[in-house]
């Protein structure tokens, strides 16, 4: 049997709010680092909690040189 539809919106309960966060960031994290690696892409996540602790994913290139190419590029 597979899993049921959930509603999108924000969970009230501070814990389960909390462990669906690390979860997600989890799968994110590893979905940006696949598709770094299988379609040879340079990537830069940033994620900030709602506590304000920063989490972030740079393919080889590095975040810098990554931002810096989004900066410089005209059709912003």
């Amino acid at each position: 049997m597979g899993r049921g539809k959930i509603a999108i919106e924000r969970i009230d309960n501070t814990t389960n709010r909390q462990v669906t966060f690390s979860k997600r960031r989890g799968g994110l994290m590893k979905k940006a680092r696949e598709l770094a690696i299988l379609c040879d892409a340079d990537l830069a996540l940033i994620v900030f909690s709602s506590t304000g602790r920063l989490y972030d994913f740079t393919s080889s290139s590095g975040m810098e040189a990554i931002l810096e190419r989004y900066q410089e590029n005209p059709e912003l």
